[in-house]
C-alpha cells in the first residue's frame, strides 16, 4: 500500500466568477501541469489551516470565508493523494506566484482548456456541478 499524503486544496473564487490556477514548476511530481493553489496537512495541522497557510505562502492571499467542495482519493503509481478541496469565496490581497509559479484567473469554462494532473479532473467536475451562484 501507497503512502497516503493529505493534501489541503483551494478553489479561489473571484467576484467575477474566474478561478485562481497556478502552474506546478516543472522539477515537482507532475511538473508543468496546473492546479489549484495548495498543499500538504502538516501534523498538528486542521485542513482549515493548512489551506490558509498555503494559500498566503503560494499566491499571497489571506483566506476570510472557506467551506467544503468535495474530497478526492486518487491513486497514482508511486503514492496515494487525498484531496481535500475547499472553495475559497472571500479573500484579501492580490493573488500572484510568491514562489516563481504563473498563475491565471480563469473562468470555469475555461478550466479544461488547461492541463491538469489526474487527480485534479473530480475537483473540475465537482466545480462545474457546484459553482456558487
Amino acid at each position: 500500500m501507497s503512502k497516503v499524503v493529505h493534501v489541503a486544496v483551494g478553489v479561489v473564487l473571484r467576484a467575477d466568477g474566474r478561478i485562481l490556477i497556478a502552474r506546478r514548476p516543472d522539477h515537482l511530481h507532475m511538473g508543468g501541469r496546473w492546479e489549484f493553489p495548495g498543499g500538504k496537512v502538516e501534523a498538528g495541522e486542521t485542513v482549515q489551516q493548512a489551506l490558509a497557510r498555503e494559500l498566503h505562502e503560494e499566491v499571497a492571499i489571506d483566506v476570510k470565508s472557506l467551506r467544503p467542495l468535495t474530497e478526492i482519493r486518487h491513486e497514482y503509481p508511486e503514492k496515494t493523494v487525498l484531496l481535500d478541496t475547499w472553495w475559497v469565496t472571500e479573500f484579501e490581497g492580490e493573488a500572484h506566484g510568491r514562489e516563481g509559479q504563473e498563475t491565471a484567473w480563469v473562468a470555469v469554462s475555461e478550466l479544461t482548456d488547461y492541463q491538469f494532473p489526474d487527480a485534479n479532473l473530480v475537483i473540475i467536475e465537482a466545480i462545474q456541478a457546484n459553482r456558487p451562484v
